[in-house]
């Protein structure tokens, strides 16, 4: 009985050690199966982050493509209004030559002297003049010589200060200025514009340039309270468009 207990005891024994080794392999199994399946989780939250990454400077990419689209449909619609008014004003200057009576030659009596030519006071100041003036000046603007161009609008403005031309001679000894980087002086040059000639047609491309003076000095307050006036009160202008776009720029 004793012997056959201990063969018992002994097989039992040797069956739970069995038992023991099999489940320390099943756990070493089951824990390098844990490790790999963190592994692959650490790979494709790596990947799912840089795929969020990538998606996100896809769209920050996309974003400012926009926003320098925008802004050079708002550049290319201020130029196209500049080149239309250049061109109307040399159309104009054209057509005031084309209807000048061509000189007729002076008789005079055989053997006599001709009289010395007295310039007409009246004649230096009419508005044919006045037109010559302004287009010397405007062509030294559109070929880009600003500072000529300053001069000679300034000329303009205190020899016709009457002239109905004021107002586009202010608005391009602005924009001279302005395109000089000078905007501590065009500013009071447009304000005097939206001061003196409120109901011509450059007040509303003269109080979007004073805008964007302000914004290029750093006023930014100013240029904001600038903007906003212009898109409530003249909605649907283009000057409207372009001061949303300063707008949106700004983050506003």
């Amino acid at each position: 009985m004793r012997t056959r207990a201990l063969l018992t005891t002994t097989a039992l024994a040797g069956t739970l050690l069995c038992v023991g080794c099999s489940s320390e392999d099943q756990m070493k199994k089951v824990e390098d199966q844990v490790t790999d399946l963190k592994v692959e989780i650490f790979k494709l939250r790596t990947q799912m982050e840089d795929a969020n990454k990538k998606a996100e400077d896809d769209r920050t990419a996309a974003a400012a493509a926009r926003t320098q689209d925008r802004r050079f449909q708002a550049d290319l619609q201020e130029t196209m209004r500049q080149l239309k008014d250049s061109t109307r004003v040399l159309n104009n200057r054209l057509g005031d030559l084309a209807a000048q009576p061509a000189p007729s030659p002076a008789r005079r009596p055989a053997g006599k002297t001709a009289a010395p030519v007295v310039p007409d006071e009246a004649a230096a100041g009419s508005p044919a003049d006045e037109e010559k003036a302004f287009n010397v000046a405007l062509l030294d603007y559109n070929r880009g010589n600003y500072a000529l161009a300053a001069d000679g609008l300034s000329l303009f403005l205190k020899a016709h200060p009457q002239s109905p031309r004021c107002p586009d001679a202010l608005f391009y000894l602005g924009l001279a200025a302005y395109n000089q980087k000078d905007y501590q002086k065009a500013q009071p040059v447009f304000e005097r514009i939206l001061k003196e000639y409120s109901n011509s047609a450059q007040f509303l491309p003269a109080k979007l340039k004073r805008g964007q003076c302000l914004l290029k000095q750093g006023l930014k307050p100013a240029a904001i309270t600038a903007f906003k006036e212009i898109t409530e009160t003249f909605p649907g202008s283009s000057e409207a468009r372009n001061a949303k776009q300063e707008l949106d720029d700004l983050g506003l």
